[in-house]
């Protein structure tokens, strides 16, 4: 396994595993690589810094990281709390953006929603003001459930 330093057309980086440099490409171009950020596939591999290791003599660096237990009790819970807000927000599938931006300039109704964007959406909306915020587990398309 080998872990590449990502980066998409909204300038978010990210880490990801892969079986090989061939097989990042080959998900890449099947659309399979996102940006857990804003979900945009327009991904490419960021410059990485080099690994160069410790030099013997010196003594390990420190870190105060959570337990992989905590870790886990955390990402569950903001699991859990996503899909409790999700609820009570109705799927709009790819109008998300349009819906996002009729109700930010008084057009719509504002409502709860959740859907789909491009990363040129998002970074319209977020340049324009719009109150947004990307989904931390991602999210099936109801029309993709079995």
């Amino acid at each position: 396994m080998i872990v590449f330093d990502l980066k998409c057309g909204s300038d978010h980086v990210f880490e990801a595993w892969f079986g090989s440099s061939t097989a990042f490409e080959e998900q890449r171009e099947r659309g399979l690589v996102s940006c857990p950020y804003c979900g945009a596939t327009d991904v490419i591999k960021a410059v990485m810094a080099p690994s160069i290791p410790a030099k013997a003599n010196s003594k390990p660096a420190t870190r105060n990281l959570p337990s992989p237990e905590v870790m886990k009790a955390a990402f569950e819970a903001l699991a859990a709390a996503q899909a409790k807000a999700l609820e009570s927000s109705e799927w709009v599938g790819r109008a998300f953006a349009d819906r996002a931006r009729a109700m930010h300039v008084g057009d719509e109704a504002a409502a709860p929603i959740h859907g789909q964007s491009t990363a040129a959406e998002v970074k319209d909306l977020v340049e324009e003001g719009v109150p947004i915020a990307p989904l931390i587990v991602p999210v099936i398309p109801p029309e993709a459930l079995n």
